[in-house]
């Protein structure tokens, strides 16, 4: 297995590694959409980050690495069947400890391979049928990368719609009828410049940040010096930067900790929907965005209350994707967002 390039190692982009590490502490936010230009670390980010997160807890013997502390009234409550056989036997459930999953999802893909299908080697060979887990349940729990997402295919498209809508996936072909979890941290990224994203699917990412290119010499100078040390010795440049990704992994448990802790107040909710109200974004995604997104970011950084500054910190990350066009004001909307909040919260 390749050694991921530190998380911590990356040079700039400090919004992307911010929004990162907030969908980390919450993933009901729904996910991060990153766009830019090509090379500047999108997907190095995403596993970076994985690499460094703890060993998550599975039920043993589950196709779908569930949870085996989620709480369970009745065996009819549980989404998965294998972990509905299994708490059904008269022995304790075993539990591994596995990777975060990180899966990419493929342009071409087909839907079988995503969604799963029958298996069609036992079904022919003993007659029976048994379902093939597909990318989705793959990702349960973890991370789901598509990269250039704005190419991706209309019908995989509203898969994931439906999908990201729910949390299960639901299966009704082929003779087979089931249900699956199928919850993960939605990360997709692209260059607007090759094609727009459907509004559907935009709408489902809690954040959006921009990437772009270094233009600060030293910046560019200090991103090759590191990738050529890592490309030369993988393990020996994972080992400089250990306690740094220590230190953020340390970071992100403590602030999953203190999530359930911290409450939004009145006050805060109220200048969220002023902000909505005044840059003209659609539905009520984007108060629940700014409300989770701020939570998250006070927990990161420890403080016992959620503030008007953590909100002004995800505003633009949080509402960029979610306003109208104006045909008479070609301002990008991360402008038109920092403008109404100076005017609002000056």
């Amino acid at each position: 297995m390749s050694t991921p390039y530190p998380f911590s190692a990356l040079v700039g982009q400090d919004e992307m590694k911010r929004a990162i590490l907030i969908a980390a502490v919450e993933p009901a936010i729904g996910g991060l959409l990153v766009l830019g230009d090509r090379g500047t670390g999108k997907s190095t980010a995403v596993r970076g980050l994985a690499a460094l997160l703890p060993r998550m807890r599975a039920v043993s013997g589950c196709r779908y690495h569930c949870d085996p502390d989620q709480p369970v009234t009745d065996a009819s409550a549980v989404a998965c069947e294998d972990c509905a056989r299994l708490r059904s036997g008269p022995s304790r459930l075993k539990v591994d400890l596995l990777p975060v999953p990180v899966v990419d999802l493929p342009l071409g893909a087909s839907e079988d391979r995503v969604l799963g299908a029958l298996d069609l080697e036992r079904a022919l060979s003993q007659g029976v049928k048994v379902f093939e887990p597909g990318l989705l349940a793959k990702a349960h729990r973890g991370f789901l990368y598509i990269d250039e997402v704005n190419l991706l295919e209309d019908h995989l498209v509203d898969l994931l719609i439906d999908v990201a809508a729910s949390g299960e996936n639901l299966i009704e072909r082929d003779g087979l009828s089931l249900r699956h979890p199928a919850r993960f941290v939605l990360i997709g990224s692209g260059n607007p410049e090759e094609g727009e994203l459907r509004p559907q699917l935009q709408d489902r990412f809690g954040l959006s940040v921009e990437v772009r290119t270094p233009t600060e010499i030293s910046e560019r100078v200090e991103v090759v010096r590191r990738r050529d040390a890592y490309e030369r010795d993988p393990a020996a440049f994972s080992s400089q930067w250990a306690k740094a990704d220590a230190k953020v992994q340390r970071q992100i448990l403590r602030a999953r900790e203190r999530l359930a802790d911290l409450v939004v107040g009145d006050e805060v909710l109220r200048r969220a929907a002023e902000l909505c109200v005044a840059v003209g974004s659609d539905g009520l995604r984007g108060e629940l965005t700014l409300m989770r997104a701020a939570r998250a970011l006070a927990a990161l950084e420890g403080d016992a209350t959620v503030t008007l500054a953590h909100l002004r910190e995800v505003a633009v990350p949080a509402l960029r994707h979610r306003l109208r066009r104006n045909p008479l004001d070609d301002t990008a909307s991360g402008e038109r967002i920092e403008r109404a909040v100076a005017e609002l919260w000056h």
